[in-house]
């Protein structure tokens, strides 16, 4: 059986020695946050993970939801797993606490998810979820909307969930057939079917309230004429309790490939009552927000699949014996080596390990941006961390997962046939992670966001923001022949990026074939940039730490080990996408549609 490790050290020297959080200190919310508040967050979040969720993962897979009579049933002990991760505040942990949240900052969340992302991803989605429609009715709901819902969705009494795609519509949203008719009492009746609703129905809590976009009578065709309505599961009574059923049910559970323990349901909306949240016609506009939180929380589960892939298969290669170092015996009295001594073995592990520490930077650089987004009052610095973030949104989704399932594989490998048997759990780890570079936005639609709307977005202003923040951070350190393999890998990254950006800028126009051609090699190549840029950031800590004589020696080691593996064996792979990029579409276009059948 596999098990987990909550990387508590890594992600507390990531908080403290690489972003200083103590930095932020001039963020609402930030000043309370002491490293000893931290540290205890992250121990008890790891305790959580490992002891509580963790067992969970394989008996939710084996097991899957049932639904019976209209109520789906979730797998043996999720509800008892729920009530611990409900009392001990860990959905509300960065909500407004005027409705009863903790006000954490949302980068403690990010770290504390990915624990809980890594010991049971479907789970996990349960408190996401709630997460991300708290989110959005904070941010567009009435007064009375968030006294109405947000106190008990905070609490976990009541849970979210996001409702958009359709049999006949996904990433196209605009041709959705979901229709709102007003009603007398300021509501509406909402009918439609949803598919693919995560957490859409379930027992872990009394009542599930669904944001559901919808088109009422009479709107403009396309996106300018969807709003989002809230639904709850029951209707809630004006002292607060729950009333009568609403008209809205599981109609059936999607059989799939991975994360069997989450509900993936087909909602039915038959003349439901529903409440409009926002302006009408502009429900696109609201629903972003919990879409965001959403590509970000999925970002999250393309490291923590990664990362628990990684951790069992480092243990797998250090016990399973097979034949002899290529260099000579290893253990001379043993039958033979720990495969951990083959180059192969390394080459996988190392790149997997390199990329889960540096996309753990990732996902606290991301965190902290939403936070100054959020709790700044300088509209220069929220704009900064506004642009930063739009831009580098869909590259976390889409990169983080799109790696993250490769890694899983990578790791699956280092099992041999052991690693296609499930009682080893590596292939739950390579299902359960593949769903992540499919929904909110397939991968290759985040690429063509980020190369068709992010790049020109306010003419250029996030990428040359990007560009400005690396140059600077290589002026101030280039003086330091210790960083130097560091700085020139994220130099020779940033000088590919800036390449394949003049290239979109002067083809792409003429034939926009050739930015959908080198998108997703566009998307990956930021990913690797960006995450040397984290790299390199952390060897400044690493080497910070070393002179002062603070840290584990052995810990800041492995960190400029690892550090310089990334650099001299990943970062190459720009060249080669630049390459691809520069290509066009001409050979990806070249065939007749009927072609690819007759050959």
């Amino acid at each position: 059986m596999p098990t987990y490790n909550a990387p508590v050290n890594d992600t507390k020297f990531l908080l403290n020695s690489v972003f200083k959080l103590e930095n932020y200190s001039h963020l609402n919310g930030f000043d309370e946050v002491s490293e000893d508040l931290v540290e205890a967050i992250l121990e008890e979040g790891a305790k959580l993970a490992q002891e509580v969720l963790h067992p969970l993962n394989a008996v939710g897979d084996s097991q899957g939801c049932v639904l019976n009579d209209g109520q789906v049933k979730t797998p043996e002990g999720f509800i008892g797993a729920y009530n611990s991760f409900k009392e001990g505040g860990w959905i509300g942990m960065g909500c407004d606490p005027d409705y009863g949240g903790q006000g954490l900052p949302f980068t403690i969340t990010s770290a504390m998810n990915e624990f809980v992302s890594s010991a049971n991803m479907a789970f996990a989605m349960y408190p996401g979820l709630s997460q991300g429609a708290i989110a959005a009715i904070h941010t567009h709901g009435t007064d009375e909307q968030k006294q109405t819902y947000l106190p008990k969705m905070v609490e976990g009494e009541w849970s979210g969930t996001m409702n958009l795609t359709e049999p006949h519509c996904g990433t196209d949203l605009g041709l959705l057939k979901s229709k709102a008719v007003s009603a007398d009492n300021g509501s509406y009746k909402i009918s439609g079917t949803k598919i693919f609703i995560s957490a859409g129905d379930h027992d872990l809590t009394d009542n599930v309230i669904h944001l559901v976009l919808a088109r009422i009578e009479g709107a403009p065709e396309g996106v300018k004429g969807i709003s989002l309505f809230i639904v709850p599961k029951f209707l809630i009574n004006e002292d607060g309790s729950l009333g009568a059923r609403n008209g809205v049910e599981c109609a059936r559970l999607e059989e799939k490939m991975g994360i069997h323990g989450n509900s993936t349901c087909e909602m039915r909306y038959e003349e439901a009552t529903g409440y409009l949240i926002g302006e009408e016609n502009r429900g696109l506009n609201a629903m972003f927000v919990m879409m965001n939180e959403a590509r970000l929380g999925v970002a999250i589960q393309g490291l923590a699949q990664s990362e628990i892939a990684y951790q069992n298969a480092v243990s797998y290669a250090l016990d399973r014996r097979q034949g002899r170092a290529l260099t000579g015996a290893k253990e001379a009295d043993a039958p033979a080596d720990p495969i951990i001594v083959h180059p192969d073995i390394r080459k996988n592990l190392m790149r997997i390990k390199a990329f889960n520490e540096g996309g753990r930077a990732l996902i606290i650089w991301g965190g902290l941006l939403s936070d100054i987004i959020h709790r700044a009052e300088d509209e220069k610095e929220k704009q900064k961390a506004d642009d930063l973030l739009g831009l580098i949104t869909p590259v976390l989704k889409g990169y983080l997962t799109d790696v993250g399932f490769d890694n899983t594989v990578k790791a699956q490998q280092v099992y041999g046939g052991h690693g296609y048997i499930t009682e080893w759990g590596m292939d739950q780890f390579v299902r359960d992670s593949r769903i992540a570079m499919i929904y909110e936005g397939a991968n290759g639609i985040q690429a063509l966001d980020l190369v068709g709307r992010k790049l020109s977005r306010n003419g250029g202003r996030a990428i040359m923001t990007l560009f400005g923040d690396i140059d600077a951070f290589v002026k101030e350190h280039e003086g330091n022949e210790k960083l130097t393999p560091y700085l020139t890998g994220l130099k020779e990254g940033r000088k590919d990026l800036e390449a394949a950006t003049m290239w979109f800028m002067q083809n792409a126009m003429a034939n926009p074939d050739n930015a959908g051609a080198g998108s997703s090699d566009y998307m990956h190549m930021m990913g690797l940039t960006i995450m040397a840029y984290m790299w390199a950031q952390i060897m400044v800590a690493v080497q910070t730490d070393q002179d002062n004589g603070n840290g584990s020696a052995s810990f800041l080691d492995n960190k400029a080990k690892t550090a310089e593996f990334f650099m001299a064996h990943m970062m190459p792979d720009t060249k080669a996408q630049l390459a691809r990029i520069q290509q066009g579409a001409a050979a990806i276009m070249a065939l007749e549609a009927d072609q690819f059948v007759n050959g």
